[in-house]
């Protein structure tokens, strides 16, 4: 593939669907109406007295002051451009930078979120059982994004385990200025993804429904749709 050829489409989507752990709370700087041009000066004065505010919303400076949204919720929006570490890299970002995913349906985000709880269950000594909450962010889409939906999955870029094509796919296309890139789900195929790279690009989302996911010791095969009590399982 070559970033020459991927063009810049607009993508209006009435709704986009992320699926996020339900333990994280808001960050009151966020949800606060100060400007966040002022937000680096609340934050040093305010982490004099308690150290644990900036813990809370951990490094600032990776989002410039035009690109931040404030306001009610908009802790969901932030929080993945300024809670980063390369222990936690990702499809389109090593972990040195913030990555906003969200699909095209509550499918797409509940089947590529299910396989890297998996991953990450397998890595832990957890007996089987219904083990993490989490909750859906419902939000819209109307951007420009680099188009991946013409690539085929058998690109590299699509890798299922190796993400370094798609690293430095997206490296290269943020330090360029792009708002992301639209591509079809690697755990979903049916459905589309969006990775964008700023959080005004993302908007602020509502709170949706909420879910339990069950592991089995292999794979999380169950989801609890705690809003409605209906339970699916999945078939490997």
């Amino acid at each position: 593939m070559s970033l020459v050829d991927l063009e810049i489409v607009r993508v209006n989507w009435r709704t986009t669907h992320r699926i996020i752990r339900s333990r994280f709370p808001p960050i009151d700087l966020f949800e606060d109406i100060a400007d966040p041009a002022d937000w680096d000066a609340i934050l040093s004065a305010e982490a004099k007295t308690n150290p644990r505010v900036a813990e809370s919303v951990g490094m600032l400076d990776l989002v410039p002051e035009d690109r931040r949204v404030a306001g009610e919720e908009a802790s969901w929006a932030m929080a993945p451009f300024t809670h980063t570490s390369t222990d936690r890299p990702s499809r389109f970002t090593d972990g040195s930078y913030g990555v906003y995913y969200a699909g095209d349906s509550i499918e797409v985000a509940l089947f590529e979120t299910m396989y890297h709880h998996g991953n990450f269950m397998a890595a832990t000594s957890e007996e089987p059982g219904w083990v993490s909450d989490f909750q859906e962010l419902v939000g819209s889409l109307d951007e420009k994004l680099h188009d991946l939906r013409a690539t085929p999955l058998t690109d590299p870029i699509y890798n299922e385990i190796d993400y370094a094509v798609p690293q430095a796919v997206g490296a290269k296309l943020r330090g360029e200025g792009s708002n992301g890139l639209v591509y079809t789900s690697v755990r979903y195929p049916d459905g589309l993804a969006v990775a964008l790279f700023w959080p005004d690009i993302a908007g602020i989302p509502t709170q949706g429904q909420h879910f339990s996911y069950f592991w089995d010791g292999a794979q999380v095969s169950k989801v609890k749709n705690m809003t409605n009590g209906d339970v699916f399982s999945v078939v490997a």
